[in-house]
């Protein structure tokens, strides 16, 4: 795909090699739909095909959120669909696999809330920089399935295992401030300096040694190319889940602005889950 293809995406090239990438959906609070997902599986390619671009930036439009989730009616055509399951989890793989192998660094700016493919985006890249007002969450287990999406392969790397147990299994939200104390992100910053602190090290960066540089990020990814397994298998688990009544549950209640019910919830301590 070349930069024009993209519906849901905007790009600002800076003139020292920046590039500046935007989740454009503001209306919605940048949450993923069927074609966002997919345009951030691709974007990657573009961008290592451009030869004007040696660091990038993402961030979110607007000043409430990066990416607050995935369209609930997306979701919904999940549940339940073994064809359409099967196409996004190989889209969440490529999500993730594809922005590893980049070899240009990529810099968050978490400018409010994250959740879902954006929340991927926001944590796999090199460097995160999270207001402190910002909130994030990997709310699989509230949709009634596994944590997949990128949360296996990099969160017990960031924060360790124990905080990653905690904050997966109960699907917390955790504040900016909090995501810097356990090592989630990088920096945290005030609202109003999350995107010129992402832009200042990204100029740092683009005047520094490229081979370097991308050589560094190349040699720390082998961490997380180490995990590829255990991330292959949560995205197993979390796609295994959509066809479960757990998810249809969940759906339901995210729709109804409820505490979802789960059936697995009411079965005894014998029966099979």
């Amino acid at each position: 795909m070349n930069y024009q293809d993209y519906k849901h995406l905007l790009f600002e090239h800076r003139s020292n090699g920046v590039l500046l990438v935007t989740l454009n959906r503001p209306d919605v609070l940048n949450a993923t739909n069927a074609r966002m997902h997919y345009e951030l599986t691709q974007v990657w390619a573009t961008i290592d095909a451009d030869p004007q671009t040696n660091i990038v930036v993402v961030t979110g439009a607007g000043d409430r959120a990066f990416s607050a989730g995935g369209d609930l009616e997306w979701i919904s055509g999940m549940v339940g669909n073994p064809d359409v399951i099967k196409g996004v989890q190989r889209e969440a793989g490529d999500i993730v696999f594809n922005l590893l192998s980049l070899e240009k660094p990529v810099i968050s700016a978490i400018n409010g809330v994250a959740v879902g493919a954006g929340l991927a985006v926001a944590l796999m890249s090199d460097i995160s920089i999270m207001s402190e007002t910002a909130r994030i969450t990997d709310g699989h287990v509230k949709l009634g399935v596994g944590a997949g999406d990128h949360a296996a392969i990099i969160w017990p790397i960031l924060c360790g295992m124990a905080k990653a147990k905690y904050y997966l299994m109960t699907a917390d939200f955790i504040d900016g401030v909090t995501a810097e104390r356990i090592g989630l992100v990088s920096l945290c910053r005030p609202q109003d300096q999350v995107l010129p602190a992402a832009l200042k090290i990204a100029d740092q960066l683009a005047a520094g040694s490229q081979g370097a540089i991308r050589g560094t990020k190349q040699t720390l990814n082998g961490w997380m190319q180490m995990a590829a397994p255990i991330f292959e298998n949560s995205l197993r688990m979390e796609m295994m889940g959509f066809l479960g009544e757990d998810a249809k549950e969940g759906v339901s209640a995210m729709r109804e602005k409820r505490a979802a019910v789960f059936p697995s919830s009411r079965q005894g301590p014998n029966k099979t889950l």
